[in-house]
């Protein structure tokens, strides 16, 4: 059962290649830290020493599964990472990285992402005599491209034509003995870029990856793109599958992105503070004092703010270090975990107006906890305002979230009704067409399919 009261993307990937020969391990540990804030439940890495493996993963996060000593053993000069959620503990078998062994040699794949006819093709080949260790769509994707290879003369086209066969939303890493390959579905639904650190090529699911590295962001990779690495070529890319219209997920704008990263042209900081502007316009609020719900709606809370010329303070406070793994998942853990998540400050809201700004709402649990926690701080009243409009459709490309019968704005429940289950005193979300007025990069279209059921909203 979904249980958290946010959306949750499967994982961020990164990978490295130097062609200069210099170890890539410790830097794909920074790295994959860096991407923390995709995956929190299991993590790994794989790097390639003259085809010699190293492969570390386990559950937990970076800093729980790599230390001085593991990372000093990441020996070679291409390695592949990856950082996943997941509603428990993974089977060892399905954290990925996945490495398998085939005729052409061993190949390692970290993916980002939802095969949506991954049973049809896993389906297909189990008839055909394929046996599976995992239950996972990457498995599929491995033995595919495995297939592949035996008639295709290099992974990179072997990789092409897998894409073919391919539907659904995802950005990959594949690593083979001599080459890094790094592929993003045709509509562009998952974030990927490419950067530079000296001789090395770096890929990684948001820039703020190759911040850590000290690597340069050189480019976005284009939807449907495949881009190859190796000594013999350095670096080319296959464009077989770009120039379809795009469906970049509006909601890694909104919650799944780092705000220090940039994604395909737009700065996710930029957004989020212009959407709490257009927020502030409106839905205005008669309060005293914007408090904003760490660390989603942060910035979103600070165009708030900077909008209405209200003071924007510390109301509502959170424990990083929490853990819902300490409790149940029925009404009563939830709620416990969410009081141990977050606490308020009475000196900043007792007494007082509060306008509440979070990133988005998806069942309400944790907004009614912490509205009750604000009021029974002393706050006179809480109006809540969502920097997105409201989600009241399940992904259909496998970001995890409650099915629509618990979605809170779902169901044509009305603003009263969403108030009267909150205990707030108004909400109020961001129109979907204020989108359009968030600075967006408009030579690409987005998907606001979990708002609307459209795919190509365009920014024009």
């Amino acid at each position: 059962m979904y249980t958290d009261d946010h959306m949750k993307e499967e994982c961020g990937v990164i990978g490295m290649f130097d062609l200069g020969g210099g170890d890539v391990g410790r830097d794909l540990c920074y790295g994959l830290f860096a991407l923390q804030h995709r995956g929190h439940m299991s993590c790994g890495i794989v790097t390639n020493d003259n085809y010699a493996l190293t492969r570390i993963k386990d559950n937990g996060h970076v800093n729980d599964v790599f230390d001085v000593r593991t990372i000093e053993s990441l020996k070679g000069k291409i390695g592949i990472g990856h950082v996943r959620f997941n509603s428990g503990q993974d089977l060892r078998e399905n954290i990925q990285p996945i490495t398998t062994r085939y005729c052409k040699g061993t190949i390692s794949l970290a993916k980002n992402g939802y095969i949506t006819n991954a049973e049809h093709l896993r389906t297909a080949l189990e008839d055909d005599g394929a046996i599976f260790q995992s239950s996972r769509d990457t498995e599929v994707i491995m033995h595919l491209i495995a297939r592949a290879r035996t008639t295709c003369p290099s992974a990179e086209t072997s990789m092409l034509e897998v894409m073919e066969s391919l539907e659904g939303a995802y950005s990959m890493i594949l690593m083979s003995p001599k080459k890094l390959i790094a592929v993003r579905d045709p509509r562009g639904f998952r974030p990927l870029c490419m950067g530079r650190k000296g001789s090395a090529v770096v890929f990684a699911s948001e820039t703020c990856a190759l911040d850590a590295m000290g690597a340069e962001y050189v480019r976005d990779i284009r939807p449907g793109e495949l881009v190859c690495v190796d000594e013999k070529f350095g670096v080319r890319s296959f464009d077989n599958f770009c120039g379809r219209r795009t469906s970049l997920c509006m909601y890694e704008y909104i919650y799944f992105a780092r705000p220090d990263s940039i994604l395909d042209g737009n700065e996710v900081y930029s957004f989020r503070e212009k959407a709490g502007r257009l927020l502030a316009r409106a839905c205005p609020a008669d309060a005293d004092v914007v408090c904003g719900v760490p660390d989603g709606g942060t910035v979103f809370a600070q165009g708030y703010a900077n909008e209405t010329g209200l003071p924007l303070k510390a109301g509502v406070m959170k424990n990083k270090f929490s853990s819902r793994n300490l409790f149940t998942h029925d009404f009563e853990g939830r709620e416990k975990a969410i009081t141990l998540k977050y606490n308020v400050l009475r000196q900043t809201v007792g007494g007082k107006r509060v306008a509440l700004v979070d990133d988005s709402i998806i069942m309400g649990d944790t907004s009614r906890r912490i509205i009750t926690m604000l009021k029974a701080a002393g706050a006179k009243e809480v109006h809540l305002r969502i920097g997105s409009p409201r989600i009241i459709h399940k992904c259909l490309y496998g970001v995890q979230m409650a099915d629509e019968s618990r979605l809170l704005a779902a169901g044509g429940r009305t603003n009263e009704e969403m108030c009267a289950y909150l205990g707030c005193d108004t909400i109020g979300f961001l129109p979907i067409e204020s989108l359009c007025e968030t600075g967006l990069n408009c030579e690409n279209t987005y998907c606001t399919s979990c708002f609307d059921r459209k795919m190509h909203l365009c920014m024009k």
